[in-house]
């Protein structure tokens, strides 16, 4: 069923997953101009009348993040003063979340920094999908809509390929919530894994908490940056007897040195959505696959549009 009224438009950060939304919404995408001046300034042309009607913009915050955080702005300042009705920042990747609070004196909260600059811009709602850090949705104070990939990865991964005797692994204690979920859909086991950071991208893995012999283990994890904590624990539970490991993230960052990692890791198979447009190298990699989560944002758009119930999404 159509979507009437509805907007969508998209930057250039990830135009195949917007065209996908826009599918499953059997509602085009709108016509919307992006390009960049000689000096690098971003400039946007909306190129057709939005008056009056509801506009969702469809950009992760990725790599180049600065480069897309602005074309995000800038489009939503110009639907804003086009006067479109609604403004949705439809935002599969939040950018810059792992800035959520100070860690040391003199530091910035760059996450609240950019919720601040995304209501500046016009933005009436929010969507994101498996934010870093769940309580960056109190640095708005407009709706915000917390969807999670759990669904995403049950229904089209883990249920055809796990059962009850499998083990999900923590990366690290922060995430023992999130693997937790997974955990209790299946009726498996849970392990933690005891990690210590020494600097940023840097990580040591200290020791294993949970029995993984002779069991297939799946660890669970928001997003993938340079996999070096990934990798130092597929190698921990293989260590401990696992019988096979694979990993599954939302957020494919996978920047420096990060799939050549996975690549010479002990990790069978590492699984992520499509919230960040992969690269070439990431998308050669045969031990990389990858999910939409096309159906999970085209659905809950088109509730907020209906102003029904999203709640059943937040599984």
């Amino acid at each position: 069923m159509a979507v009437k009224r509805v907007c969508l438009f998209t930057g250039n950060a990830n135009p195949e997953l917007a065209a996908d939304i826009a599918r499953e919404l059997n509602s085009p995408l709108g016509e919307a101009r992006v390009s960049r001046f000689s000096d690098g300034e971003t400039f946007c042309e909306i190129r057709e009348n939005v008056r009056g009607l509801d506009a969702y913009v469809v950009q992760p915050t990725s790599s180049p993040v600065n480069d897309n955080l602005m074309e995000l702005l800038i489009m939503c300042d110009a639907l804003r003063r086009a006067s479109a009705a609604s403004i949705t920042a439809v935002i599969p990747y939040y950018g810059y979340a792992r800035q959520d609070r100070k860690v040391a004196p003199r530091t910035p909260i760059t996450s609240k920094l950019v919720a601040d600059l995304l209501v500046a811009s016009g933005v009436d709602r929010v969507v994101c999908v498996d934010l870093h850090a769940g309580q960056i949705q109190g640095f708005f104070n407009i709706p915000f809509d917390h969807l999670y990939a759990l669904p995403v990865f049950l229904n089209d991964y883990l249920k055809q390929k796990y059962d009850a005797e499998a083990v999900f692994i923590s990366p690290d204690a922060g995430g023992v919530e999130r693997t937790r979920a997974y955990s209790k859909r299946l009726g498996a086991s849970l392990a933690i894994i005891d990690k210590r950071r020494e600097r940023a991208n840097v990580s040591e893995v200290m020791h294993l908490i949970g029995d993984v012999k002779g069991r297939d283990c799946i660890i669970v994890d928001d997003l993938i940056d340079t996999a070096g904590t990934l990798c130092n624990a597929a190698r921990a539970v293989m260590d401990n007897g696992a019988r096979s490991v694979v990993a599954c993230a939302t957020h494919g960052v996978l920047s420096g040195p990060a799939v050549q990692r996975i690549q010479e890791s002990p990790l069978s198979e590492v699984v992520v959505t499509n919230s960040i447009r992969p690269s070439e190298e990431a998308a050669a990699c045969n031990k990389i696959r990858f999910l939409s989560i096309a159906k999970l944002l085209a659905e809950a758009i088109r509730r907020i549009h209906n102003s029904d119930s999203v709640s059943s999404l937040f599984v």
